[in-house]
């Protein structure tokens, strides 16, 4: 809530311009083509609903990684566009339709399917996604004045929360982790290897349009972050035979943590000296 609407102040107070315009493009872009490539690498080991899910969270993003990572830009005085938060939103939905596009294609079951309409219905309306437009628009809407008045909640007590949420969040993965490197060393390889493709690309091609060094560090970071929150709970109507001990590890117990400790980092490097 605090950065969807912190991410509307800024929008109110931009002029939309062509590189708000490409980077919205750009992450929907994003958000269709990773888990289609995704795909052609997991079908090699893995079952129809498991390449999808995996395929799937790779393709749409984690909040709490981007939300990290402004974090990191306030810390280091790095300016970034209030529209990246619209961005992130956009990138949720896409992935999940082209989930659930790969298990109707190469499904034979088709009398345990879903209907596409519910799965969509239900990517769309989960928790994360509401609540982070909800409070774009309220922050979009809202005064300078009116938003000072919310100040201790949106800005005082955020980092303050970010820290233990981070922490019940590694610890969750730590708990995690046992039960994927039970699965192979093929999912623990792509849960690392894929993310370091995505951010590095999108951290050299983002230069062709967008010149904000925050808003190119935002836009890799979730291009090479994976979704553990609203993937696995349309997955669970879309591909209920798909392991959730697979896919959520991946995308919690290594990906997330890569990315923090590593992954952002690389990408600012990449950015600010290629």
């Amino acid at each position: 809530m605090a950065i969807g609407f912190k991410g509307g102040q800024e929008l109110a107070h931009s002029i939309i311009t062509s590189e708000i315009i490409w980077s919205l493009l750009f992450g929907v872009l994003l958000a269709f083509v990773v888990p289609i490539y995704s795909y052609y690498i997991l079908r090699l080991k893995l079952s129809v609903e498991d390449f999808a899910a995996i395929a799937a969270a790779y393709g749409s993003v984690s909040a709490v990684t981007f939300v990290t990572t402004i974090s990191f830009l306030e810390i280091a005085n790095i300016p970034f566009g209030g529209h990246m938060v619209a961005v992130m939103a956009l990138m949720e939905a896409p992935s999940i339709i082209v989930g659930v596009l790969l298990i109707s294609f190469y499904n034979k079951d088709k009398q345990n399917r879903t209907s596409f309409k519910t799965v969509i219905g239900h990517s769309l309306a989960n928790g994360s996604v509401v609540l982070i437009i909800g409070s774009l628009f309220v922050g979009y809407f809202t005064n300078d004045v009116q938003a000072a008045g919310i100040k201790p909640f949106t800005t005082d007590i955020f980092k303050g929360f970010l820290a233990v949420f981070l922490l019940d969040m590694g610890i969750t993965s730590g708990e995690k982790l046992k039960v994927l490197i039970k699965k192979g060393w093929f999912t623990f390889s792509f849960a690392i290897i894929i993310p370091i493709i995505n951010g590095c690309l999108v951290a050299l091609i983002s230069d062709l349009f967008i010149d904000e060094v925050g808003n190119r560090l935002l836009t890799a970071i979730l291009a090479a972050s994976a979704s553990y929150i609203a993937v696995p709970a349309a997955m669970k109507l879309a591909a209920p035979k798909a392991n959730p001990g697979l896919y959520i590890p991946m995308a919690l117990a290594i990906t997330f943590p890569f990315n923090i400790a590593i992954g952002m980092p690389l990408y600012l490097f990449i950015i600010e000296f290629c």
